[in-house]
């Protein structure tokens, strides 16, 4: 499982994540997601920790805390839905 971390700052880095999160427990991974096109970060990013207690200790303190002037969004993280059959094309016969 991971944790959902959104409206970063687009200066956020890896590093900068892994340090907050560690005061909760061992973090395993840091994914900032960014752009295909631009390579701009996207404002929201994903952490796994070594456990689900420290995740849960994790997400009660810093959702709604006050971070580089952003208020965040901490939660689970919900898993990805296959869009792969989306973008307008539907794959009706006739």
């Amino acid at each position: 499982m991971s944790i959902y971390v959104g409206n970063l700052s687009y200066e956020v880095n890896q590093e900068d994540l892994s340090e907050v999160f560690a005061e909760y427990g061992t973090v395993k991974r840091v994914h900032l997601p960014s752009d295909r096109e631009t390579g701009r970060k996207r404002g929201f990013a994903f952490v796994e920790m070594e456990s689900e207690a420290n995740e849960d200790k994790a997400i009660e303190a810093l959702d709604g805390a006050e971070w580089m002037n952003r208020e965040l969004k901490v939660n689970k993280a919900k898993p990805r839905e296959d869009n792969r059959n989306s973008g307008g094309r539907r794959n009706n016969r006739f």
